[in-house]
């Protein structure tokens, strides 16, 4: 349910609700036995993991990383070595949030060698590996790491682990134009996050806030300046509607693209409300 209200929503909804769920759960321990007490730890972490996901869309990196150290460290206690992956693949995911150029690759290959062979959690973590090398300007190495995910897709649809089971063609084409527009291929980029959005499920209205914003940024680098301000436009709502910085982050990178094109009436539009919006959360 929690996870459900965070894709309509977003995470200012459920941080409170998930601190305390925790805190029950370590009061459960207290009492718990064997088996049961296992349990509960596996959930504290999967707790943990979600926090740290809830707080890194809210834009707060330093307490995403506190409940992603948690988590990996639960994760130990509860000797799932599934869960560990998937955890490390995450440190690898917000430091590519982060655009840590330093630790992103080599927390996606340390996941890697963590996951089971040819597993759904090994391709997740070469999904993340991909956007690194992309920010690193390895643009073959990206490409590489991309494909090599596309191709496993088949196979690991069987994997039983729970772990990852959003890894989709539309994930990967999203991960894909991320890397092209920090490799400077703005129109390409802009091409496959439109793609991505048509194609995403009803219900995870933030995820679409986040891809129009990205696809904003895009087109303001193709020197499609009305279009990225329409799609800023339509981006901004969703920030308004959830609360996710990770929206309003790509936003603040596109009001800084647009700067040379202020004049035009849709820019004008979009920086307008986009300074109300900054106003406000001040």
């Amino acid at each position: 349910m929690l996870i459900d209200n965070d894709n309509v929503l977003g995470p200012r909804y459920a941080i409170a609700a998930v601190r305390d769920h925790i805190e029950v759960i370590k009061d459960l321990r207290r009492e718990a036995k064997g088996v049961d007490r296992q349990s509960l730890m596996e959930l504290q972490t999967q707790y943990a993991e979600f926090a740290s996901w809830l707080y890194q869309d809210l834009g707060d990196f330093d307490s995403a990383e506190f409940w992603l150290d948690r988590a990996f460290q639960w994760s130990h206690t509860v000797g799932d070595g599934d869960l560990t992956s998937y955890v490390m693949a995450r440190k690898a995911q917000l430091a590519g949030e982060k655009r840590d150029l330093v630790d992103v690759v080599d927390l996606a290959e340390a996941a890697q060698r963590m996951a089971r062979p040819r597993s759904r959690l090994a391709a997740v973590a070469r999904t993340y590996e991909s956007y690194g090398h992309a920010l690193r300007g390895e643009s073959t190495d990206s490409e590489r790491a991309i494909d090599d995910v596309r191709n496993a897709l088949d196979r690991v649809s069987s994997d039983a682990t729970p772990w990852g089971v959003w890894l989709n063609e539309q994930y990967i084409d999203v991960h894909r134009a991320q890397g092209l527009e920090v490799l400077g291929q703005h129109a390409e980029a802009a091409e496959v996050f439109t793609h991505a959005i048509t194609a995403l499920p009803e219900g995870y209205h933030r995820d679409r806030g986040v891809y129009m914003a990205r696809a904003a940024v895009a087109h303001a680098g193709a020197g499609s300046p009305e279009q990225a301000a329409a799609l800023g436009l339509q981006a901004l709502t969703v920030a308004s509607d959830t609360g996710s910085g990770r929206i309003m982050r790509e936003l603040a990178r596109l009001d800084k693209a647009l700067i040379p094109c202020q004049r035009q009436p849709k820019v004008s539009d979009f920086r307008e409300n986009f300074d109300t919006a900054l106003a406000h959360e001040a």
